[in-house]
């Protein structure tokens, strides 16, 4: 391994996420996600230049909704709730120049996505209960009064909904979705109106929009009332306004691009309406652009969220590049500036790789693929100005989780850890990601643990066959469904020298009798139907054929995980055990689905690059 001045320390040393920006008059907020705080998540705000904490250092700005939680607050006219992970997920009222806060809920449930009606008496948002004594959870839409008197329901008989919003005039809407869907799969738009909230519960006011199956996410009204969203009717997740009563789309801003995201957390947001018109965000393979009205596109960003309307007219979001970590900017449609302070970094930009894209054929590893069936791939060269070798390097195959996701369009450290060591780095979207359009999206109904499985042995076999990669030192790495596509690639496929999963699924009919609500259904698009479908689970789970890996395997788990639970990992680190293959398994005390605390990071990647040099 080449020497790097990019160390498991410096990938967590004053590390910040940032998401989920909002606007409110002239001050911007963000989140901000703070390993060297154990993960803990707090908001802060922009203001004239300044910026400054405001929820208390002792809260943790988190819900658990889902399981992967966002939409955890919402400001607006100085006033903002949020869910504190640190008090129980309760619902708090904070008035951020007084610094007055009030509880505004206590019974121990869930809330995300939230709202405040026009005159600012109500909180509608995404309300999950669980009730222990019979193991259910239920997910309704809720108006919390902002005096903290009431918690009063407003839906009934979906499984899930999301992304309520209000229009001027006491409009709403909001989005449903019913097992086995997902809400990449098929939603429903509903619309109603909100003249306070009846005692009776259920408004029966709220209207199912029609539609004919598609997935119709992130709703909102403009200021003279259109009622717009994002739907795939078209095959793309484009932007179009919506008649509430037949259903019928007008395109608004629309092309062979993804407006949307897969729906995996709360607070999403790729459009907002400003003075001058639209703005929206349209996806690309090649990373994300702003469009703006007067015409301007903006082409800097690789992963863009979380757009905002500013008082003025200008606009907040969070953006990335492959040379910049996630950052707020403002941009007036014209020129854009960076309003976050970026961490410093013990290196220059000559050590950072930036990827090609790549397409590549599929055939040439699973005859029964149709010729011409293609994948893709952001290929990472290796890059160390220290270092000249000519020799081929060594590959590191990424699989991104979901799987209906994407390879990361930004900065990762964790990805320039391999490159600048000589370690090349594959990040696939294989048939089922996003950013392709439905049809590439759908490809993986069916088929998930086999044909993502194929295109990853496909693309290392790609950079082997054109000379990019050392067809001898090849590696796989993925964390959950990801860790799935690891394990089988090792079991099925004799390419790898060695895999590393991350809280991967090992048993797919375990997971299917085991895992949390939001995905419980999940695999019936993905595999079939359970559990009619159960040999076709066994004959995708590796945890039945750990005779066939041969390869080392590094399998790492948070004890916490409620998505993948550990029982997974042990399961198949057993099975490997027994077989006598070389098998390290390290778990993170106090971890869930993904690590969060600073010295799990640092922790993982050296164990990973232990591995990897021993290999």
């Amino acid at each position: 391994m080449w020497k790097s001045p990019i160390t498991p320390d410096v990938l967590v040393s004053g590390a910040v996420g940032i998401s989920e920006v909002c606007a409110d008059g002239s001050d911007v907020y963000w989140l901000e996600s703070r390993p060297s705080e154990g993960g803990r998540s707090a908001v802060v705000r922009w203001r004239d230049g300044a910026i400054e904490e405001v929820t208390s250092p002792a809260a943790n700005v988190r819900t658990r909704v889902h399981e992967y939680g966002g939409g955890a607050w919402w400001v607006e006219n100085g006033r903002l709730v949020y869910s504190d992970d640190a008090r129980g997920g309760e619902l708090f009222l904070l008035d951020v120049e007084a610094g007055d806060e009030q509880q505004l809920t206590s019974e121990g449930h869930r809330y995300a996505d939230g709202r405040f009606s026009p005159d600012g008496q109500w909180f509608l948002c995404v309300r999950e209960v669980h009730d222990q004594a019979n193991s259910s959870v239920i997910n309704d839409l809720v108006a919390v009064h902002t005096d903290g008197s009431r918690v009063q329901p407003l839906t009934g008989g979906h499984d899930f909904v999301s992304s309520p919003c209000f229009g001027r005039g006491g409009e709403i809407a909001f989005v449903a979705w019913d097992h086995p869907n997902m809400p990449w799969d098929t939603t429903i738009l509903h619309v109603g109106s909100f003249d306070g909230v009846n005692e009776g519960g259920v408004d029966a006011s709220i209207q199912e929009v029609p539609s004919t199956g598609e997935s119709i996410v992130l709703p909102g009204f403009t200021n003279n009332g259109r009622l717009l969203a994002v739907s795939d009717r078209s095959n793309w997740w484009n932007l179009v306004e919506v008649d509430r009563g037949t259903g019928e789309q007008t395109p608004v801003v629309a092309g062979e691009f993804e407006v949307a995201t897969p729906g995996w957390v709360f607070g999403l947001s790729r459009w907002v309406e400003t003075p001058d018109g639209v703005v929206a965000v349209a996806g690309f393979p090649a990373g994300d652009e702003i469009h703006f009205p007067n015409g301007f596109i903006e082409r800097q960003h690789g992963e863009v969220s979380s757009l905002r309307a500013m008082a003025d007219g200008r606009v907040a979001y969070a953006a990335a590049s492959f040379t910049e970590e996630s950052a707020v900017w403002v941009h007036d449609g014209d020129t854009a500036r960076r309003i976050s302070q970026p961490r410093e970094l013990p290196f220059g930009p000559e050590w950072i790789s930036t990827p090609s894209p790549i397409t590549f054929e599929v055939s040439a590893i699973d005859e029964s693929t149709p010729s011409g069936t293609v994948a893709h791939a952001l290929f990472f060269p290796p890059s160390n100005p220290d270092v000249t070798d000519d020799r081929l390097p060594p590959l590191m195959v990424l699989v991104h989780g979901g799987p209906t996701a994407a390879a990361r369009r930004m900065l990762r450290l964790a990805t320039q850890f391999w490159t600048s060591r000589g370690v090349a780095v594959c990040d696939v979207d294989y048939r089922g990601s996003t950013m392709y359009g439905r049809e590439y999206r759908d490809a993986l109904r069916g088929g998930w643990g086999a044909t993502d499985v194929v295109d990853c042995v496909a693309a290392a076999h790609h950079l082997a066959v054109t000379g990019h990669v050392d067809r001898e030192r090849l590696f796989i790495a993925g964390g959950s469904s990801g860790g799935l596509t690891v394990l089988n690639a090792l079991s099925f496929f004799d390419v790898f020298s060695g895999g590393i999963s991350r809280y991967g699924v090992a048993d797919l009919a375990a997971l299917a009798a085991d895992t949390h609500k939001f995905e419980e259904r999940y695999p019936e698009g993905l595999i079939g139907r359970w559990p009619e479908d159960k040999a076709i689970y066994d004959r995708r789970s590796p945890v039945n054929y750990p005779e066939k890996i041969t390869a080392p395997l590094l399998v790492l788990q948070g004890t916490e995980d409620k998505i993948v639970p550990p029982s997974q990992s042990k399961a198949i680190v057993a099975a490997l055990n027994a077989h006598d293959v070389p098998v390290t398994y390290i778990e993170f005390a106090g971890e869930g689905h993904g690590f969060r605390n600073a010295d799990s990071i640092i922790a993982m990647l050296e164990a990973e690059l232990a591995f990897v040099s021993s290999v």
